[in-house]
């Protein structure tokens, strides 16, 4: 049904008109049915589901390790909190919105620090070789499946300075980020087959947290020390046992 409104909604508009994701897709449209591969109303149902089944479950995981995170070291709450309010002041309570986002370095911070720690997924998609390669001290032959341990590549002492504290600090003033162009910051992937819901996701993350961290004073109703910060098993990153916060209103 959704789909049918955007489609009509798009009608007689061309493709530097797009305004939303879905309008993005129509115009990939073909109307040429003879072609080897069409691009069909099926194709974007089915990307549709995909971006919100899958964006859905990581961005919750990663949101529950952010509010972990700057509740085991709440002077790095403090730190977000004071940004959020310099940018759009402190006595607002207007929601914030994508706009207001752009100033938020501090925010953008945590985030990536919260990904390096504790990646929605620990293992990326299989991929295969094409041809023999050396990796390190490992020789991998021609069609071996490969897997990355993106967990273990953000805990790794050669290539990050006190690897099992968070310091959302270490990328301020970086040009690091997961955008699948630096390898020691892999949480979405790289290449082809990188997460194709990144932006949704991070947008969803940075306006959420913000938002939380704004409008509301958060406790843990326990000693920081007693916080289980262990990863549960599974497919995805998910904290062992649930987060429980308690919440007052700021406004």
């Amino acid at each position: 049904m959704i789909v049918e409104d955007e489609m009509r909604d798009w009608k007689g508009k061309s493709e530097g008109e797009c305004e939303t994701f879905i309008h993005g897709l129509i115009s990939l449209i073909d109307k040429d049915q003879r072609k080897e591969f069409t691009f069909s109303k099926e194709n974007i149902k089915a990307i549709i589901k995909d971006v919100m089944g899958a964006g859905t479950e990581s961005v919750s995981v990663v949101m529950d390790w952010i509010m972990a995170e700057l509740l085991k070291n709440p002077n790095k709450l403090d730190i977000l909190k004071t940004e959020i309010r310099n940018v759009i002041s402190a006595t607002t309570t207007t929601i914030i919105k994508e706009q207001d986002l752009k100033e938020m370095h501090y925010l953008r911070a945590v985030i990536k620090e919260t990904l390096r720690l504790h990646p929605p997924a620990s293992l990326l998609v299989p991929r295969e070789s094409m041809q023999e390669a050396q990796i390190g001290p490992y020789k991998i032959p021609k069609n071996t499946q490969v897997m990355t341990n993106v967990w273990a590549i953000g805990r790794d002492p050669q290539v990050w300075e006190a690897p099992d504290e968070f310091r959302p600090e270490r990328f301020l003033g970086s040009c690091v980020d997961f955008k699948g162009c630096d390898f020691e910051l892999l949480p979405f992937g790289a290449g082809r087959r990188i997460c194709p819901g990144i932006q949704f996701s991070t947008l969803i993350i940075e306006l959420t947290i913000a938002n939380l961290v704004h409008l509301f004073e958060w406790n843990l109703g326990m000693n920081v020390e007693d916080l289980d910060m262990i990863e549960g098993p599974g497919l995805t990153g998910r904290r062992r046992v649930e987060l429980v916060l308690h919440a007052t209103p700021c406004f």
